[in-house]
Parts: structure tokens; C-alpha cells; sequence
């Protein structure tokens, strides 16, 4: 009898593991991660509000993929215009990177720590071409991306409720703004 109660009980903890573990979801993906990790201090309480977490990981997840591009751009391209574009776009994005993962760390908000797939397949894109197919790519790449980032940053600096976001958010769209300026002469000048 001792020993099918043991079994039993043996079995009983083994299932609870195994129903536990498959609540628990893992993916390979870093955006979807940092959104999990939010919304698990949000409701512990110890984390911002979802609105304000959604615009830091998709802030950050922007950066690094214009920072990835960028350096790529660097070396690929052949349009000088396009260089220096990718030149100034890696000093100003490492600057808002840096104070958005200052800012994240005070608030407790966790950012990916690599690109979302998504962001991962304009690199991979981009990584197969060469010669002005890669500029354009990348300057359409870059066309499109900040007319987003604009949008995104306008309505962070409009909506969401944390003063040092909104603050980042009114403080970077200039920044913005002036480069979606930039490419979009860039794109004419290449037609």
C-alpha cells in the first residue's frame, strides 16, 4: 500500500510539473519576450502601464533595427548621400537608444535585448543585396520605417501616461522628423 501511495503521489507531482510547464510560453522571439516580462510586472505592480510598456519595446526593438541597418549601410552602399545618412542615423539613434535603456532600467520596464523577427527579416533582406538594389531597399526601408516611428512617437508624446516617456517621446520626434526629411530628398534625388 506504502508504495502505491508513493507512486501516486510521484505521478501526481510529475503532472502538476508538466501542466505547469506548458503554461509557460517560450519563444525565440525578443520583442515578444519583453512584452511578457511587462505585462508580468504590470500586474505584479511593479511596472508601468501597458500603453507606456508597448511604446518603449517597440522604441527600442526601431532603434536596434535602424542601428543594424545602418552599420550595414555603411559599408554597402554606394551613394554617398546614402552613407552619410546611414552615418548620422548611428549617431543619433545610439544617443536616444542609450537614454531609452537608461530610462527603461529606472522604470522597470524590460526592452528586447535583440531585433523581433520581423525587424530581423528587413536585416536578413537586406544582407542578400548589393549596389544601388541595396540602396534603394534601404532607403525605402528607411522611407517607411520613420513615417512609423513618427506616428508611434507622436502618439506616445500624446497618450502615454508616464512624464520621462512622454518627455523621450516629445524629445526624440524632432529628431525624427528631420531624418524622415533627410531620406525622403535622398529617395527623390535617386529617381
Amino acid at each position: 500500500m506504502k508504495k502505491i501511495s508513493l507512486i501516486l503521489a510521484i505521478a501526481v507531482t510529475c503532472l502538476g510539473f508538466q501542466a505547469c510547464n506548458e503554461n509557460k510560453k517560450t519563444s525565440s522571439d525578443s520583442v515578444e519576450n519583453a512584452h511578457d516580462a511587462n505585462d508580468i510586472n504590470e500586474e505584479k505592480g511593479t511596472g508601468e502601464a501597458d500603453d507606456d510598456n508597448d511604446f518603449a519595446v517597440k522604441a527600442a526593438n526601431g532603434g536596434m533595427l535602424e542601428m543594424e541597418v545602418a552599420r550595414m549601410a555603411r559599408e554597402k552602399a554606394q551613394n554617398n548621400d546614402v552613407k552619410e545618412f546611414a552615418a548620422m542615423m548611428l549617431s543619433d539613434h545610439q544617443k536616444a537608444n542609450d537614454e531609452l535603456k537608461a530610462l527603461a532600467g529606472r522604470k522597470n520596464i524590460t526592452l528586447p535585448a535583440r531585433l523581433g523577427d520581423d525587424e530581423q527579416k528587413h536585416v536578413d533582406e537586406l544582407a542578400k543585396l548589393t549596389g544601388s538594389e541595396f540602396d534603394k531597399k534601404y532607403v525605402d526601408l528607411m522611407v517607411d520605417d520613420h513615417e512609423e516611428d513618427i506616428k508611434l512617437f507622436q502618439k506616445a508624446a500624446d497618450d502615454v501616461d508616464d512624464a520621462d516617456l512622454k518627455a523621450y517621446a516629445t524629445k526624440t520626434l524632432p529628431t525624427l522628423q528631420k531624418h524622415l526629411e533627410r531620406i525622403t530628398t535622398i529617395d527623390k534625388n535617386m529617381k
